[in-house]
């Protein structure tokens, strides 16, 4: 991150707005927005909110709108397009089976789950897309994407300001951040899988010791 820094620390404040707008967005809109360090400018955005070089108000705002633009684009082109993407991928590099099994994890990420993702740099970029192809419903997910977008952006935007210019506690702050997420995460997944097949075995059993109708014979004996 040190390159970006530099970078950042010699931009006017308008370019540093437009980038804190722009990076994000990018990340989320596309499967390439990986290579694309979102959360990094943002939290760099912060810091130089704290520095005096852009109002704090304006990186939250060009923050919050990023992480809204984004995924809803990237949803938009999942749901358009992603399935001659998804179906055009060399078998030798992904198997279709594991294609299918993933987009029926992202149909069956919960909200929070949603939300969680927008923590970690990868699924930032792959779930909005994912979620279009996957047809997650579009209520749903702009839904818990307006939450996530505002809950990521918000946060990472006042981690930079706290932290100000201390680079090396913004980096570790980025990396535990990814490593939270990624636990909540797979803690929401694997409950939220435990609780499905907890109700399925409790629906089976009730329906299994339902009273036979009236008018069958009794057993015989």
């Amino acid at each position: 991150m040190d390159w970006l820094t530099d970078w950042l620390l010699t931009l006017p404040g308008w370019t540093v707005l437009t980038l804190v707008f722009l990076v994000p967005a990018l990340e989320a809109a596309a499967f390439p927005g990986v290579l694309l360090p979102g959360q990094s400018t943002v939290l760099i955005g912060g810091a130089l909110a704290q520095l005096g070089r852009a109002p704090l108000v304006s990186v939250l705002t060009a923050a919050v709108l990023g992480a809204l633009v984004g995924p809803g684009v990237g949803y938009f082109l999942g749901r358009r397009w992603g399935h001659r993407m998804t179906d055009r991928i060399p078998a030798r590099l992904v198997r279709p089976a594991d294609v299918a099994r993933a987009l029926a994890l992202v149909r069956r990420l919960s909200g929070p789950a949603l939300v969680a993702a927008r923590f970690v740099a990868l699924l930032r970029t792959l779930v909005p897309a994912l979620s279009g192809v996957a047809g997650v419903p579009g209520r749903r997910f702009l839904l818990w994407n307006a939450v996530g977008g505002v809950v990521w952006a918000v946060t990472s935007t006042l981690a930079g300001f706290h932290l100000g210019g201390s680079w090396e506690r913004l980096r570790s702050g980025v990396a535990t951040a990814g490593w939270v997420a990624a636990g909540v995460l797979v803690a929401l997944v694997v409950a939220g899988y435990a609780a499905r097949r907890f109700r399925r075995r409790h629906l089976s059993g009730r329906a299994g010791a339902a009273p036979a109708p009236a008018g069958t014979p009794p057993p015989a004996r």
